[in-house]
C-alpha cells in the first residue's frame, strides 16, 4: 500500500465508522418503524427528504469549517483555527433556531403534497418532532469539522457513537412505549433523533473546549463574532450547503412523485428501503471523500496543489473498490437486505414491496458506484474552495435528467423502475461533469483563507 493510501485511510477509517454509526442510526429508525407499521416506514422516508433540504443547507454550511481548519492548519496559521470554528457555531445557533419556524408550515405543506390522509398525519408529526434536532445536528457538524480539518478524525467516532447508542435506546422507548414511556410511534422516532443528537453535541462540546485546544488554536478566546471572517465563511460555506440542499430538494420531489404513482404506497416503501440501503453503502465512501477534502485543504494550505490532485485520484480508487463490492452484493443477495424491513401486518402491501425492491437495488448498485466518484471529486473541489460551481451543478442537473422525466412517466407500467433509471443517469452525468471540472485544474489556484 502506498504512503498516500495509508494517509487517506488513516483519516478516513474513523470517518467511515462515524458515518456508518450515523447511517446505522437512520437504519435502526427505519427497522423499528417498519416493525411498527409499513405506512410509518414510507412516511418517514418522505419526511426525511423534506427535512434534509433545509437541514443539509444548515449542516453542510456549518461543517464547511473543515476546509478553513484544514487550510489554516496546512499554512501553520494555528491561531486562526479557533475563531473560524466559532463563526460556524454562530451560524449553527441562528440557523437551528430559525429552523423551528418550519413547524408552523408543516401541516399545509404536507397537505399540499397530496399523500393519503393517514400518511399525511404521520408525516406532519414526524417532521415537527424531527425539527428539534436541527440545532444540535448543526453543532455536531461544526465540532466534527474542527477535528476532521485537523486530521484527528478518531474523535468523531466517539461523538457519533454517543448519538447512535442514545438514538437506539430512545427509539426502543418512544416508538413502542417500552419501560413505561408513552407509545409515540413515528413521532417518538423524531424526538429520539433530537434528544440523541443533543447528547452527541453536549459530548462534543466537552471535547472541543479542552484547555489544550485553547493553547494550540485559541478555541476558547476566539469566541468573538468577526464580521470579516464570518462573511468569508458564508461566502464559501453557503454554496457548499446549497449543493446538498439543491440535491435534497430534487430527490425529495422525486420521492414525492413516487408516493403519487398508481402503486404509491408500495413505490414509496420500496424507494424508502432502496434509499436507506443506498445511504448505508455510500456513507462509508463519504468518509474517504471527507479525508480527501481534509488533505486537499491541507496541501493547498502548504502550497502543494499537485499533491492535492494525486490525493483525490487515490481517494476515487479506494472508494471504487469498496463500492464495487457492495454493489455486487445488492445484485446477488437482495433478499438479505430486504428482510431487515419485513412487516407481515399488511401482507398484500409487503408482497408488492418485496417484489419491487430487488429490481430497485440493481439500479442502486449502478448509482452507488458513480456516486462514490462524485463524492470524492465534489469534496476535493470544496476542499479547494470551488463551492459555487459544485452547487450550480446540483441546482441545474437533477431536474432535467431525473425529476421532470419522472413526473411525465407517472402513469407508465413499471414507472418506479424507470424513474430510478433516471436517477442513475443523473448521478452518472454529475460525476462526469465534476471530473471534467477537476481535470481543468482551476481549483489549484483557489484558497478560502486570507
Amino acid at each position: 500500500m502506498s504512503p498516500r493510501w495509508k494517509e487517506i485511510l488513516s483519516i478516513a477509517w474513523p470517518l467511515i465508522i462515524a458515518n456508518s454509526f450515523w447511517n446505522l442510526q437512520l437504519t435502526i429508525d427505519r427497522v423499528f418503524l417498519g416493525a411498527h407499521s409499513t405506512e410509518s416506514l414510507g412516511a418517514a422516508m418522505a419526511v426525511m427528504g423534506v427535512f434534509w433540504v433545509p437541514m443539509s443547507l444548515l449542516q453542510q454550511t456549518a461543517s464547511y469549517v473543515t476546509t478553513f481548519v484544514a487550510q489554516y492548519y496546512g499554512a501553520k496559521e494555528f491561531s486562526k483555527i479557533g475563531p473560524s470554528v466559532w463563526q460556524s457555531f454562530y451560524v449553527s445557533w441562528i440557523g437551528g433556531i430559525l429552523f423551528l419556524g418550519l413547524i408552523f408550515v408543516s401541516k399545509p405543506f404536507f397537505q399540499a403534497v397530496g399523500h393519503s390522509a393517514s400518511i399525511q398525519e404521520l408525516e406532519i408529526v414526524y417532521f415537527n418532532a424531527l425539527s428539534w434536532s436541527a440545532l444540535p445536528m448543526a453543532l455536531v457538524a461544526a465540532i466534527s469539522g474542527f477535528f476532521t480539518g485537523l486530521g484527528r478524525t478518531q474523535t468523531v467516532i466517539g461523538i457519533n457513537f454517543i448519538g447512535l447508542i442514545l438514538n437506539a435506546l430512545l427509539d426502543y422507548l418512544l416508538i413502542f412505549g417500552n419501560w413505561g414511556f408513552p407509545e409515540l410511534g413515528i413521532e417518538g422516532a423524531g424526538y429520539a433523533t433530537a434528544l440523541a443528537t443533543l447528547g452527541a453535541a453536549i459530548f462534543g462540546g466537552f471535547l472541543i473546549f479542552h484547555p489544550k485546544y485553547e493553547t494550540d488554536y485559541k478555541m476558547l478566546s476566539g469566541w468573538r463574532l468577526n464580521s470579516l471572517q464570518i462573511q468569508r465563511f458564508l461566502k464559501f460555506g453557503i454554496p457548499s450547503g446549497l449543493q446538498w440542499a439543491f440535491e435534497g430538494l430534487a430527490f425529495t420531489t422525486f420521492l414525492i412523485i413516487m408516493g403519487n404513482l398508481k402503486n404509491g404506497a408500495a413505490a414509496l416503501a420500496g424507494s424508502s428501503i432502496a434509499v436507506t440501503l443506498m445511504m448505508l453503502s455510500v456513507l462509508p465512501a463519504m468518509g474517504v471523500a471527507q479525508a480527501v477534502m481534509t488533505l486537499v485543504g491541507q496541501r493547498l494550505g502548504e502550497k502543494n496543489p499537485d499533491e492535492a490532485g494525486r490525493v483525490t485520484w487515490d481517494g476515487i480508487k479506494i472508494s471504487s473498490i469498496y463500492m464495487g463490492a457492495v454493489a455486487l452484493s445488492f445484485i446477488l443477495i437482495p433478499d438479505f437486505y430486504i428482510s431487515w424491513f419485513a412487516n407481515k401486518d399488511n401482507a398484500t402491501l409487503w408482497a408488492e414491496v418485496s417484489t419491487l425492491t430487488p429490481i430497485l437495488l440493481k439500479v442502486v448498485a449502478l448509482f452507488t458506484i458513480f456516486d462514490s466518484i462524485y463524492l470524492n471529486v465534489s469534496f476535493a473541489l470544496k476542499g479547494a474552495g470551488d463551492t459555487r460551481f459544485v452547487s450550480f451543478i446540483a441546482l441545474t442537473v437533477p431536474w432535467p435528467l431525473m425529476v421532470i422525466p419522472t413526473y411525465f412517466i407517472q402513469n407508465y407500467e413499471n414507472a418506479v423502475t424507470i424513474a430510478w433509471g433516471f436517477a442513475a443517469v443523473y448521478v452518472i452525468a454529475v460525476a462526469l461533469i465534476l471530473v471534467h471540472r477537476f481535470q481543468g485544474a482551476k481549483w489549484k489556484s483557489m484558497s478560502v483563507i486570507d
